[in-house]
């Protein structure tokens, strides 16, 4: 350690990262950054981060090192690297804030255990302009001691939750997304079947929001992303199958049928043969649109 506990180290400065990242910046925090892209580096240091060649120089210099990174095998390995360069301190911590698989999460707590590391899963929910404006929905995994002491960090972007024991935070973050998967396909077949009837997606959005029907696609989704025809959530269509996925992967784990879940798999992988590699997921409505004009 070189610097206190008012610095952070950030390993994945993408759509996520970097918003999180200048909201630390912005409460006084020193924070140090890490990403493959160079691009993403500049903005960074652009927003007053200081950045640096590798994760593991970046991890060196603060007492807290959070990930924000693609899936579980890259979460792994960077902490492996971190930990075979000695850029974990005993009694520094480590915060996955990534969409990771809960099972992982365990396993890199344990190993972490054995130096003297601390771990936990905080995963979030609400999107480029929740962590623009720290409006984020954070579920915290780990012992509550931990949890809480990096609170006063994690409460810089959103609303913490601590949900339960290490791999928890990954758990409900999966089966949100699950939700919200089913949701987004269910309130786009329906607009879509009601524009048949001669129904005006902006009227039976409307009637959804002032109904039992409603849900974060029909009052956020569809109006801010998909009828301006923007499709710029800032949250890739292959994360939102990874997630579902995820999540079915842990029912099955603890023996829970999930039939319409897994449905829900299936459909989200059907579109994303079809949708570029790296669409926003709100194109899922683009997609059953041309779908069903197909019929």
């Amino acid at each position: 350690m070189t610097e206190t506990k008012t610095s952070v180290a950030i390993i994945g400065l993408g759509n996520m990262g970097t918003p999180m990242a200048q909201r630390w910046i912005a409460a006084g925090y020193a924070v140090h950054g890490y990403d493959v892209n160079p691009e993403a580096l500049e903005k960074f240091s652009s927003a007053g981060g200081q950045i640096h060649e590798t994760a593991a120089a970046a991890a060196s210099h603060a007492s807290f090192c959070v990930l924000m990174l693609p899936n579980s095998a890259i979460v792994e390995a960077v902490i492996k690297e971190l930990r075979d360069a000695g850029a974990l301190a005993p009694a520094s911590i480590v915060v996955d804030m990534s969409s990771s698989e809960p099972t992982s999460s365990q396993r890199l707590a344990l190993s972490l255990a054995e130096f003297g590391i601390k771990f936990i899963d905080a995963p979030v929910s609400g999107g480029v302009r929740g962590a623009e404006a720290g409006t984020l929905t954070i579920m915290a995994g780990g012992d509550a001691d931990i949890v809480d002491s990096v609170r006063p960090l994690l409460e810089c972007l959103g609303k913490v939750t601590h949900v339960g024991p290490v791999g928890a935070g990954h758990g409900v973050k999966a089966l949100n997304n699950l939700l919200s998967a089913a949701h987004l396909w269910l309130t786009s077949e329906a607009v879509v079947i009601a524009e048949r009837l001669g129904v005006p997606a902006q009227t039976m959005l409307a009637v959804l929001n002032s109904s039992s029907g409603r849900s974060g696609s029909s009052e956020q989704k569809w109006p801010r992303f998909i009828l301006p025809g923007t499709y710029d959530s800032g949250f890739e269509a292959r994360l939102m199958l990874k997630d579902a996925r995820i999540a079915t992967g842990l029912a099955s784990e603890l023996g829970m049928p999930t039939s319409l879940g897994e449905e829900v798999v299936n459909l989200w992988n059907e579109a994303g043969h079809s949708l570029p590699a790296n669409a926003d997921h709100t194109e899922i409505a683009r997609f059953i649109e041309k779908r069903a004009e197909k019929k």
